[in-house]
C-alpha cells in the first residue's frame, strides 16, 4: 500500500469576497474528487485571494499514486482562474 499527499498553494485571480472565493474553489474540489482522491481546502480560509488545497490518495503501487497526483496537479495548473504558486508532494510506502 502506498500513500500520496499533495499540497497546492493557489492564488485566485479577480476575487473580491470569501463567497466569490468559494464559488471558484468548490468546482475545483468536485473535479479533483472524480479521480478517487480525498481533497479539502486546508489553509488560507480567511484570505479571499489565496487558498491551500490538500489532496490525498491510497493505491496498491507507487506508479499509480504518482500518476494520480500528477493528474491532480495538472488539472489545477490548467485552470485559467487560478495561479498555482507552489506544490509540495509526499509519498509513503510500506517501508515507511
Amino acid at each position: 500500500m502506498y500513500l500520496g499527499a499533495l499540497e497546492l498553494d493557489i492564488l485566485l485571480g479577480d476575487v473580491h469576497s470569501l463567497k466569490e472565493k468559494r464559488s471558484h474553489i468548490r468546482p475545483v474540489l468536485a473535479e479533483l474528487r472524480r479521480f478517487g482522491v480525498s481533497v479539502a481546502e486546508t489553509g488560507e480560509h480567511d484570505l479571499y485571494r489565496r487558498s491551500t488545497l490538500a489532496v490525498a490518495v491510497v493505491a496498491p503501487d507507487f506508479e499509480h499514486v504518482r500518476d494520480i497526483l500528477d493528474t491532480c496537479e495538472r488539472l489545477v495548473a490548467q485552470r485559467p482562474e487560478l495561479d498555482l504558486l507552489s506544490t509540495r508532494r509526499r509519498l509513503f510506502g510500506p517501508e515507511d
